[in-house]
């Protein structure tokens, strides 16, 4: 008597597997896509500050208009300011300028001093560069310019910061940002502008050395929408493999008896 030939077992179910993997697929698809409109928008955010600059500079906007402020449509906007320097509330933010356009470089400060309107409105401009031994104002006292001056540069919205940027220390003079808020808190300045200005003319004798602005924007979108869409390439492929083994019954890490 023989016996009854055993059922063929059913390979194991890829509902579970394939539900994962298509969830995954679409996350790494999505994610690259989403780089690839980053890459247009700051594409785009490039060409229009490089017109921008090269324009002719207009009005800083009045103080009515603050509280308004689009800042993607006026940051690098070229524009002009007329007032009076307060050196007395001046500032000196650490930097590194290792490329200069001027003479000067390394390590150094931006001199950050409020001019004053008429109206009594502030707006902070970023004088330019000095290097570590020219800090002290008194070494540089023929660019301390008095009187009613008229600035032209570049708008700028206070910097970021980021898990390596050091504390600032109001209290010791040690800045490491460009913070418009702080600044003003710190020096008991009111009715300050939300931005700054990159002067770009040197001060008389040199220093602060002006027009050092960078116009550098890290741009490696494509590079993180091509990292994306290569792992869901990868993770397709892996899951074919994965599929074809297990309808042909032989299930990853396991020999047939």
């Amino acid at each position: 008597m023989t016996s009854a030939a055993a059922p063929a077992r059913r390979p194991p179910s890829l509902v579970l597997p394939t539900i994962l993997t298509l969830a995954m697929l679409a996350a790494l698809i999505g994610l690259g896509t989403w780089q690839l409109q980053r890459l247009a928008w700051k594409q785009s955010l490039i060409a229009a500050v490089s017109e921008r600059t090269k324009q002719a500079p207009v009005e800083a906007p009045p103080a009515a208009e603050w509280p308004r402020l689009d800042s993607d449509a006026l940051e690098y906007r070229h524009v002009r300011v007329t007032g009076r320097f307060d050196h007395a509330a001046e500032v000196q933010v650490f930097t590194d300028l290792p490329d200069p356009k001027g003479k000067a470089r390394g390590l150094g400060y931006w001199v950050v001093t409020p001019l004053r309107r008429d109206d009594g409105s502030v707006i902070l401009i970023n004088r330019g560069f000095v290097p570590q031994d020219r800090r002290d104002p008194s070494s540089r006292s023929e660019g301390q310019v008095e009187g009613p001056v008229t600035v032209a540069g570049l708008a700028r919205w206070s910097e970021g910061r980021n898990a390596f940027t050091p504390d600032d220390n109001p209290q010791k003079g040690d800045w490491f940002t460009r913070d418009v808020k702080a600044i003003a808190a710190a020096k008991n300045l009111t009715q300050v502008a939300p931005f700054f200005i990159d002067a770009e003319a040197s001060a008389p004798g040199g220093l602060p050395q002006s027009g050092e602005t960078r116009l550098v924007f890290p741009n490696r979108h494509l590079e993180y929408a091509l990292t994306w869409y290569g792992l869901a390439i990868a993770l397709a492929g892996v899951y074919l493999v994965f599929a074809w083994r297990r309808r042909a019954g032989r299930q990853p890490g396991l020999e047939k008896a």
